[in-house]
C-alpha cells in the first residue's frame, strides 16, 4: 500500500502535473464560454504536461475547438437580415442565442421598434411579464403602430389577461394631455 501512497504524493507535489491540470480547467471553462481560441491555448500547454490521460482528454477537446473556429461567423448584410436570423432562432426554440443576437442589434440600434418589439415577445414567450411589459412600451413609444400588431400576435397570448398589456395595447383616448382653454385662444 505505501508504494501507491508515494506515487500519488510525487505527482501531487510535481509542478509540471499542477500546470497542466490548471491550464485544463481554464480551457474548459474557456470551452463553456465558447471562447475557443483561448481554450486552445491553454489546451496545447495541457499537451506538455506528464499526465497522458489528460493530455489525451486535451487532444479531444482541441478537435473540438479546431471545429468551432473552421466555420464561419455569421455575418448579415443588414440588421433587418440579423433581426430575421434571430426570429428564426425564436421559432426553432433556441431563446438563448436569440436573446444574444437582439441585444447585439439593440446596442447597435437602441430605439429599433422592431429589435424592440422582438425581445418583448422573446421576453413573454420566456414567462418574463415585466420585462415584456417594459420592452414593449418602449417599442410602442417608437413606433405607436405596434400596438395593433401585438393585438393579434400569438406570442403576447400569456399577456392576454394581464390588465397592464390592455392598458397599452387600448389607451384610454380621454389620458391624453387635454390642452387648457386659455392655451387653445392663442393659437
Amino acid at each position: 500500500m505505501a508504494p501507491k501512497l508515494i506515487a500519488k504524493k510525487q505527482v501531487a507535489e510535481d509542478p509540471h502535473h499542477t500546470q497542466a491540470v490548471q491550464s485544463y480547467e481554464l480551457a474548459v471553462r474557456a470551452l463553456q464560454e465558447r471562447k475557443f481560441e483561448k481554450a486552445k491555448g491553454h489546451l496545447q500547454k495541457v499537451l506538455t504536461g506528464p499526465n497522458k490521460s489528460l493530455c489525451d482528454r486535451a487532444k479531444v477537446h482541441l478537435q473540438t475547438c479546431d471545429q468551432h473556429m473552421e466555420k464561419p461567423a455569421l455575418q448579415f448584410k443588414t440588421s433587418e437580415e440579423h433581426f430575421d436570423f434571430a426570429v428564426s432562432l425564436i421559432n426553432t426554440g433556441d431563446y438563448v442565442t436569440a436573446r444574444e443576437h437582439l441585444e447585439k442589434l439593440l446596442k447597435q440600434q437602441p430605439k429599433a421598434d422592431y429589435v424592440l418589439y422582438g425581445l418583448a415577445a422573446l421576453s413573454c414567450l420566456t414567462g418574463h411579464v415585466e420585462e415584456a411589459l417594459k420592452t414593449l412600451d418602449e417599442a410602442i413609444q417608437v413606433s405607436p403602430a405596434l400596438r395593433f400588431q401585438a393585438r393579434n400576435d400569438s406570442d403576447f397570448q400569456n399577456l392576454a389577461e394581464d390588465p397592464r398589456f390592455t392598458e397599452l395595447l387600448y389607451p384610454d383616448p380621454g389620458a391624453e394631455a387635454i390642452m387648457p382653454e386659455e392655451e387653445m385662444n392663442t393659437y
